[in-house]
């Protein structure tokens, strides 16, 4: 089939119904979708109001779903396993990680970061941020490990220090549009609600979301940070 398929994916709507809202599994699909190069587009869903589109379309689902080719796909995983395989070379780029540790990665930092934030209780925050920090420090140290294509065998000089953009090479891969959602949402939840920022002396994080920052699709698909901020209004506890 040489034409184009239909692509339609439906993501969580902001504070006005309308702009992207913070959904950091919308903007994995949203990115997935740009990096795979096809024409597709995209309506942002507003969860206040049950839109009749939902019922229609997906009843009970919460966005992100897609429809593709007059299709429903609700679950995340699954929508991206789809799109791997269904808009695969040679029209489309593979972009699964080479490397199997990509994928698992920083895994660990949202999960750090959720309990980090949500703690109310003043004597338990030092020993979480600990806990986020260390989450951090793991990432930190993967994006600074030379990966193995990285390393030349024939070369005397030893590669220390890795330079690659991403997490896994010098392209966005499916590992990437997983986790620099979150990590976005971590870096911007922090510093408003906790004065917290991502230390400098990380600097593997710091190159990675330099690089990130300068890819419009990962620029693109990121809701304002008022949004984020919005969305943490209430989750965010205050240390009392």
């Amino acid at each position: 089939m040489s034409e184009q398929p239909e692509v339609e994916l439906f993501v969580k709507a902001g504070s006005d119904g309308q702009t992207i809202g913070n959904c950091p599994f919308s903007q994995r699909l949203f990115m997935v979708l740009w990096l795979k190069g096809v024409t597709f587009n995209v309506t942002t869903v507003d969860m206040k109001r049950k839109p009749e589109i939902l019922k229609d379309i997906a009843p009970g689902a919460q966005p992100p779903f897609l429809l593709f080719r007059g299709e429903v796909r609700t679950d995340t995983n699954k929508i991206e396993e789809f799109l791997e395989e269904t808009l695969c070379p040679p029209k489309f780029p593979k972009l699964a990680a080479k490397n199997p540790e990509s994928n698992t990665a920083g895994l660990d930092v949202f999960a750090k970061f959720s309990a980090y934030i949500k703690n109310p209780n003043p004597g338990l925050n030092q020993t979480l941020e600990k806990g986020l920090l260390k989450a951090l420090r793991v990432l930190d140290s993967y994006l600074n490990t030379p990966l193995p294509d990285e390393i030349d065998e024939n070369s005397a000089e030893d590669v220390a220090v890795s330079s690659r953009k991403f997490l896994d090479g010098d392209e966005l891969t499916l590992a990437d549009c997983n986790l620099l959602p979150k990590l976005h949402i971590v870096q911007v939840v922090c510093e408003k609600y906790r004065g917290f920022k991502i230390p400098v002396e990380f600097s593997g994080i710091q190159r990675y979301l330099e690089n990130a920052y300068k890819r419009e699709e990962f620029v693109s698909t990121c809701p304002a940070n008022p949004e984020i901020e919005l969305a943490y209004a209430l989750v965010a506890k205050h240390l009392k």
